[in-house]
């Protein structure tokens, strides 16, 4: 049976191939402190589910303080920028359709890899099919890349240590940050967190906890970086025992418009690495932040309107 493991290796082989290249490009001055932080990260990759959670974690500090001592940058690239300006003005807007393969991929086996079997056993984990399909889409569209526009071998790696050496140690962030989310939620973070509302603040009435609810999950979301981190956190400080239970709120109304306050907040922060910090590396922006300050505006806009929507349609009339 196919299960994450899967996936696992295919990124160990990822970071590990971008480690390989930093090790290779003299052109960085702290090549082998990218070599030493991608190593290690391919390494968890491929050994994590394996060794203890000690290892694990020393290997994390290892990744901490390689990227606190300062990660670098290589020149090297697998195409010049002419290079590049013409394969866009040959293909035009055919260059989407290996990353529109992605998601009509990873829809299509969500939908099918769930049902196949192989001698009576399920072919896929039945819990991890969107992931498995989500692994198994960017392999049909890297491979469909290659078909259309022939690079050469090494194209994909020495691209993908580019970008990743643009972005640097916030690559980490998602993966990181998600498992943050599920270490505070276990710890009872939730629990501090509802008492500090209550006794600090105004929440007598079922606006001020719809506010404090909203707020809360844009600001917990700005700081994971992640709103499905922040979720359960504020959900179970606030939005169930003042929103839901203590002021009569529909729960699917109160937790469905408490996401769309922590996507607000992922609008506005660094943390949100894979939606602020990659894009500005993609489009090469000179402003690292140039994302961020261009959706400040439209997240506050839009969190002030869930904090209206849920007061008014989350209480029974």
């Amino acid at each position: 049976m196919i299960t994450l493991e899967a996936i696992y290796v295919l990124m160990g082989l990822l970071t590990g191939g971008i480690a390989l290249v930093n090790a290779r490009d003299d052109s960085n001055p702290r090549r082998w402190r990218n070599t030493l932080f991608w190593g290690v990260y391919a390494l968890l990759f491929f050994v994590g589910s394996y060794i203890s959670s000690l290892a694990s974690g020393v290997l994390v500090i290892v990744m901490v303080a390689t990227a606190a001592a300062g990660l670098g940058q290589g020149t090297r690239e697998s195409v010049t920028t002419s290079q590049r300006a013409a394969s866009a003005q040959r293909y035009g807007n055919r260059l989407f359709v290996p990353v529109l393969v992605v998601p009509f991929a990873t829809f299509l086996g969500s939908l099918l890899l769930k049902d196949l079997t192989l001698n009576g056993h399920p072919l896929v984990d039945p819990k991890q099919v969107t992931q498995i399909a989500l692994g198994v889409a960017t392999v049909l569209g890297l491979l469909t890349g290659f078909i259309m526009l022939r690079p050469p071998a090494a194209a994909p790696i020495v691209e993908a240590r580019r970008l990743m050496d643009s972005v640097g140690w916030a690559a980490v962030l998602p993966q990181s940050l998600a498992a943050l989310g599920a270490v505070f939620a276990a710890a009872g973070v939730g629990k501090v967190v509802s008492t500090l509302a209550t006794t600090y603040l105004p929440l007598g009435s079922p606006v001020a906890a719809v506010a404090a609810y909203a707020i809360g999950m844009a600001l917990f979301t700005m700081i994971m970086g992640n709103a499905f981190a922040a979720f359960p956190v504020m959900t179970a400080g606030i939005g169930l025992p003042l929103v839901v239970q203590q002021y009569g709120g529909d729960v699917v109304i109160v937790t469905a418009i408490g996401m769309l306050s922590g996507f607000c907040g992922t609008l506005m922060t660094p943390m949100a690495a894979n939606f602020n910090i990659v894009p500005a590396a993609l489009l090469e922006l000179h402003d690292r932040y140039g994302v961020i300050k261009a959706q400040v505006p439209t997240a506050l806009i839009l969190l002030a309107a869930n904090i209206v929507l849920l007061s008014l349609f989350a209480f029974p009339r």
